[in-house]
């Protein structure tokens, strides 16, 4: 304070200086804030070297660089050393150039090589040029995928920029790539068997590389439980099942609507009715108890199902695209779970005793051709002690061809060791062995045998059909599941079996991912309002344990889910279905077998990074905007590493992403993309 005080102090010399030095501090502050608010500007001052013939000169001048925005990132360990001298100077510019005076042009310095559109001053540049690209490594080049890809003798990334996608034709609304490929189709040697039901995938290079169009006047779905009784015409205009069907009770047209009075052929009073006569006829058939996950097939508008719904149970509806060809379009428009699918030459895509019931109501399936191999896939599908209802005009007439196929379907289903647990009207019941005991007790070369030993009965994908009885686990797995709902969290048997690594016990693995995806299923709803969501037909499509769907079940979300194993994973489908969930085996490098347009939701946990080193990422996504329903939504949790494409992708497609933090911070290595398909794309 003495100090402060003190006149002679404030005359000093020091005192003068500290104050000249905050007075210029403070003078500088204002001007640069003055200059630079807003603007992003970077001003340079440099120093010319003198020359014989050019005194030593300062020049000021703003960064080349201004209002203009650069990914960092992707600038980083990408750029190319310089192979001339720094060019000497400023860098002046007629507009925004500051400088004291005019300096003679210094000599041009040696080109640079450019790998970018970013030159050696750090400007935009439509002058480039394009390194060494390996051919191999380019995809779907018509689609205007972003790829990177380096060589293996220069360490040189090429970059393609993501087009924005076009419609596909008009004629395409209803497009299945893998069911709709009319050349692979003409090319097959014989379809005697059912062959052109099955998958014949477009070749490399000519896959889906537009979207797939609504048709004209399409409306948001009705929601759950009235779409189960009708739908909008406008989304599903085709009126060949009304004009083929309408007299056996199963659809009719209003104005504008569909309308679903629950029948079938041969359950034309209703399917209410049925399932009561069912359950009257063998009384251990307790839907929505031990009964828990039904196989319908050739289920037409998959009313069956629907009313299943209702007990508890999940039915798996399944009819191949034929001349009724918009029947599993309908089932799924009507927010009931079906897949296009159909009994010929090779396994279905789920696992061995994945269903309690199988049925079948005039399905047109012979069963008991070429040695009885299409009922021997209902065999493996069958769970140990589960049923196989048939209900069919060889049940019940007495016409001599008729009475002949019954005949034919009494020797397989002994020869299968199948109980006929009853006859009543126009149905017959079966049920399968708990045991392979029956199996080894028949006398020898009786027809089918069983499979060899090293036969895999859950090894689906592209595997044709064997004539062969699948044997059942000796320990007993998959037929001691226990009743619905406590089966949903048990861990069951069949976990054992699973081929993956664990350094931890499985069922603590099964509990721990239970409880991991409850937990975020419970947060989506508190943060993100998902009860509000009208979330009904959900696809998640690296589905594990079944952790996500059996969470939407605890949080009381009215959806159902198709659970999809990767073929590039471990096959978890056995624990699935034990859980009472249903699912499939897809490789998504390859379009799914659904019509577009058919689901609310799809979920993708981790699949991106695993998928990328197989096929391109922009096929699968095109493949899930074809699937998913205008107005539907995308959540997408993978590595952060992914994410710029997947959002570049993302807006081609005319989605509206938005990228978000998981519950572990900003400074997690995942994040979550979650993207919107507006009705009306722009």
């Amino acid at each position: 304070m003495k100090l402060l005080g003190n006149v002679d102090f404030l005359k000093s010399p020091t005192a003068i200086k500290f104050s000249a030095f905050i007075f210029i501090s403070v003078s500088f502050f204002y001007l640069g804030k003055h200059w630079s608010d807003g603007s992003r500007q970077l001003i340079f001052f440099s120093r010319q070297s003198p020359t014989k013939t050019t005194p030593s000169l300062a020049s000021v001048a703003y960064s080349p660089n201004l209002n203009k925005e650069f990914n960092i990132s992707a600038l980083i360990n990408t750029t190319e050393p310089e192979t001339g001298p720094k060019p000497a100077g400023s860098v002046n510019s007629k507009e925004n150039s500051v400088s004291v005076s005019e300096p003679a042009a210094p000599p041009p310095p040696d080109r640079i090589k450019s790998y970018g559109i970013v030159d050696e001053n750090g400007t935009m540049s439509d002058e480039f040029e394009i390194g060494e690209f390996d051919p191999d490594l380019v995809e779907n080049w018509g689609n205007g995928t972003e790829i990177e890809a380096e060589t293996e003798k220069e360490d040189v990334r090429v970059t393609f920029r993501v087009k924005k996608f076009g419609l596909c034709k008009e004629n395409m609304r209803e497009y299945i790539p893998c069911l709709d490929n009319v050349e692979a189709i003409r090319r097959l040697k014989s379809t005697e068997r059912g062959e052109r039901f099955e998958r014949h995938c477009p070749e490399k290079g000519k896959g889906l590389n537009c979207l797939v169009p609504a048709p004209k006047g399409y409306k948001p779905p009705i929601p759950w439980p009235r779409s189960r009784d009708e739908v909008w015409f406008s989304n599903v205009p085709h009126t060949r099942l009304v004009d083929d069907k309408g007299g056996q009770n199963w659809i009719a047209r209003g104005k504008d609507k569909f309308k679903f009075p629950g029948g079938g052929t041969q359950f034309i009073h209703g399917a209410d009715q049925y399932l009561d006569q069912i359950s009257k006829m063998v009384p251990e058939i307790t839907f929505g108890n031990h009964i828990r996950v039904v196989l319908d097939v050739g289920c037409g508008v998959a009313s069956f199902g629907a009313y299943l719904l209702s007990r508890n149970v999940i039915t798996m509806s399944i009819a191949p695209k034929d001349v009724h060809e918009n029947q599993i379009q309908f089932a799924l428009e009507r927010g009931v779970p079906a897949m296009v699918a159909a009994f010929a030459t090779r396994r279905l895509p789920y696992p061995s005793q994945a269903f309690d019931l199988i049925h079948c109501s005039r399905c047109r399936i012979n069963w008991t051709r070429d040695d009885g191999i299409l009922l021997l896939e209902v065999n493996r599908m069958l769970r140990a002690g589960g049923y196989f209802a048939w209900a069919a005009q060889p049940v019940y007439k007495h016409e001599e061809a008729l009475e002949q196929q019954w005949k034919e379907m009494l020797n397989l289903t002994t020869n299968l060791c199948w109980n006929l647990v009853k006859k009543e009207g126009y149905i017959a019941i079966w049920q399968k062995p708990f045991k392979n005991s029956c199996y080894l007790s028949r006398e020898a070369g009786t027809s089918p045998p069983l499979c060899d030993p090293d036969d895999d009965p859950d090894n689906v994908w592209y595997v044709d059909l064997k004539a062969c009885i699948s044997r059942l686990p000796e320990n007993g797995y998959g037929a001691n599941v226990v009743p619905w709902p406590a089966r949903l969290q048990m861990p069951p048997d069949r976990l054992q079996s699973i081929q993956i690594d664990s350094y931890i016990a499985r069922k603590e693995l099964f509990k721990a991912e239970s409880k991991y995806w409850n937990e975020i299923v419970a947060s989506y709803v508190r943060a993100l309002h998902w009860k509000k969501f009208k979330l009904r037909n959900v696809l998640d499509m690296r589905a594990g344990f079944g952790g996500f769907a059996a969470a939407l079940i605890d949080n009381q979300l009215d959806a159902w889910v198709l659970n999809v194993v990767p073929v590039s994973g471990p096959n978890t489908l056995p624990v699935i279905y034990d859980r009472g969930l249903i699912g499939v085996m897809h490789d998504w490098c390859e379009p799914f077998d659904t019509y577009p347009r058919t689901y609310d939701f799809l979920h993708a946990a981790g699949l991106f990074s695993i998928e990328r080193k197989r096929c391109n990422m922009s096929t699968i996504m095109l493949e899930m905007d074809r699937i998913l329903r205008p107005g539907g939504r995308v959540y997408i949790r993978d590595s952060l590493d992914v994410m710029d494409e997947l959002q570049d992708i993302a807006k081609a497609m005319g989605w509206h992403p938005s990228l978000r933090d998981t519950s572990e911070g900003p400074h997690a290595s995942y994040r979550i993309l979650t993207c919107d398909k507006r009705l009306l794309r722009g």
